[in-house]
């Protein structure tokens, strides 16, 4: 398999990190983005440490700005070679509760909207000049909240569903899949920060068919998998991974 150039927004722990490393391991260059430095550079350090010097390399930039977009977009494409996969995977539930008046209830909207839909679609949008034509891969990280809740959070994700639904219809003719990932409950991440008590897990375990939590490497499997060339037939896919704690539709 041709080395590839593979962009991974989140990427400096959970479900990025392990993403970077199931492309890494096929000697791919992986870009890491997300917000805090220290992360990301200890990450792409792991990486280099495991798969080979120069494998990763990282930027730092809130992906809700425009302007932030757009620099990392030049770091991705200073050297003009074309961008084969975008795992769009920043995000989280940041804004989890209000107090019910309506400015808490649009803030709520308004930062889980920031922070999942526009850091997903700007990210995309920007590097969709540059994606290999054909054969390039975009992979947007849902999650069961889509289907379910809560709230600001499911909607935010919800919309990523729709989101990856228009790029297929876009750039199918093109040569390009878009698709999207759905996790349950994954276990070994800082998505749910201190509300992960033992109580809370067992809570989550306890819906799936299973009986444990989804781990990332599982994530990234999949998304591995849809962004690899025997996946071209498939595009405008929402994936469920979840141990049944959401059945299939």
């Amino acid at each position: 398999m041709l080395q590839r150039r593979v962009v991974v927004s989140g990427g400096g722990t959970g479900i990025g990190l392990a993403t970077a490393h199931a492309f890494a391991a096929d000697g791919d260059r992986v870009v890491l983005l997300g917000r805090r430095e220290d992360v990301l550079r200890k990450a792409a350090e792991e990486l280099d440490a495991r798969h080979g010097e120069s494998t990763a390399t990282w930027y730092a930039a809130d992906l809700s700005v425009p302007e932030q977009v757009t620099a990392a977009t030049e770091f991705i494409t200073a050297d003009e070679t074309p961008v084969d996969v975008v795992v769009a995977n920043a995000g989280g539930n940041v804004a989890p509760s209000h107090d019910g008046t309506l400015a808490s209830v649009a803030d709520s909207y308004r930062r889980n909207f920031d922070a999942n839909v526009l850091t997903a679609v700007l990210l995309t949008e920007a590097l969709l000049p540059h994606l290999r034509r054909p054969g390039a891969r975009i992979v947007q990280v849902s999650s069961i909240a889509s289907l379910r809740g809560p709230g600001s959070y499911g909607g935010s994700k919800g919309w990523i569903n729709t989101y990856t639904y228009d790029l297929a219809q876009r750039l199918g003719p093109e040569g390009i899949t878009a698709n999207a990932v759905a996790p349950g409950f994954v276990g070994d991440t800082e998505f749910f920060g201190d509300r992960a008590t033992p109580e809370f897990i067992a809570s989550r375990v306890s819906q799936s068919l299973t009986g444990r939590p989804g781990s990332p490497a599982e994530i990234a499997a999949a998304i591995h998998y849809l962004a690899s060339p025997e996946a071209g037939y498939i595009t405008g896919q929402l994936l469920h991974i979840n141990g049944g704690a959401a059945l299939g539709r």
